[in-house]
């Protein structure tokens, strides 16, 4: 399409040639003639060969012309959508898949191959079952929603419109909970459920527990990476993202727009504040207030983290001066030089 018709689809203005034909969408490193691609440093501008840019601001002395938004990352996608998403299209009900009774379809679903639908559920319009998916009983699937093969969504779990489950998830298996009893562990019966709310993005592998009693709730718009996994009775508020390999642990509570950053632990009952961004690798076993940024472990605010992995790395300096200090006082034994070596 012309650089106008796609500006029309996603927005901002155009510098340049605005009957450019854009063929494709690429990245920057990759882009020829015929694609749009997206500027992310104005400041760094690579030799490019593509036909237009999406930036932020318009740069002058460029050949290729330019799609100014105000959120150029936000236009890329949008652009990558225009291009290669493709318009949903239900396949109805194979006679492969395995219905229980009284199961509730909107219209439009498409239910592949080898799914297996329990009694009682519920199936909003447009939602797709891919191949392998098990949907327990009285479980529902919102509006829109589309789960990818092999996911195994199990009884009481309730999902909202337009999530995405991608596949491997499990959702609504057993919370990890037992009680000690003359030396054996026993069984806390799981009979809670899990409620995923509108427009969230499940990734591969993840685990979702049930809740001992009440439900395991993921707010509306967060965004779950792959490997994760989400234990008992654990609230995530709404527009957070959870990045792979985090571990959360019962009954944690996650406030609106937390980061949590790629293999965080945290310890169960723990409560983060709305806002608060918890660094890669961090360990959490208190509490942390809303708005700020967490490091280290156990997680502390950032800023002293840094400095206490500054003088961390000074230790063996600081014992040498300690030494010297002691020799001049006449002290001895107060560094034990036979561990510090």
């Amino acid at each position: 399409m012309k650089l106008r018709e796609l500006a029309d689809l996603i927005g901002g203005r155009i510098a340049g040639d605005p009957e450019v034909e854009i063929t494709g969408v690429a990245g920057i490193e990759n882009a020829g003639e015929g694609d749009i691609t997206f500027l992310h440093d104005i400041n760094n501008v690579p030799a490019v060969s593509a036909s237009a840019l999406i930036v932020k601001e318009e740069i002058s002395g460029l050949k290729a012309s330019l799609l100014i938004a105000g959120n150029p990352h936000y236009a890329f996608a949008r652009a990558l959508e225009v291009f290669y998403v493709k318009p949903y299209s239900p396949s109805g009900i194979s006679d492969r898949a395995l219905i229980g009774t009284n199961v509730r379809m909107g219209d439009n679903v498409s239910v592949h191959s080898n799914v297996y639908i329990g009694n009682d559920a519920e199936l909003g319009a447009g939602v797709t079952l891919s191949s392998g998916v098990f949907l327990g009983e009285g479980s529902a699937v919102g509006e829109g929603s589309f789960i990818y093969p092999n996911v195994t969504i199990r009884e009481k779990v309730k999902i909202g419109r337009r999530v995405i489950v991608h596949s491997g998830a499990v959702i609504g298996s057993d919370g990890f909970g037992y009680v000690p009893e003359k030396g054996s562990h026993y069984k806390i019966p799981q009979v809670g459920g899990v409620i995923i709310e509108d427009d969230v993005e499940i990734g591969a592998n993840v685990c979702i527990d049930r809740g001992t009693v009440g439900n395991t709730v993921i707010g509306s718009g967060t965004k779950i990476d792959n490997l994760v996994q989400v234990a008992h009775n654990v609230k995530i508020g709404r527009n957070c993202i959870i990045v792979a390999q985090v571990g959360i642990s019962g009954s944690v509570e996650i406030g609106n727009g937390a980061i949590i950053a790629g293999q965080v632990g945290i310890k169960d009952h723990v409560k983060i504040g709305a806002g608060a961004i918890v660094a890669a690798q961090a360990g959490v076993s208190g509490d942390l207030s809303g708005g700020q940024i967490y490091s280290g472990s156990p997680a502390i605010p950032h800023g002293i983290s840094l400095r206490a992995q500054s003088i961390y790395s000074k230790l063996p300096e600081y014992i040498k001066r300690i030494r010297e200090i002691e020799k001049k006082l006449g002290i001895s034994g107060k560094v034990d030089e036979k561990k510090d070596k």
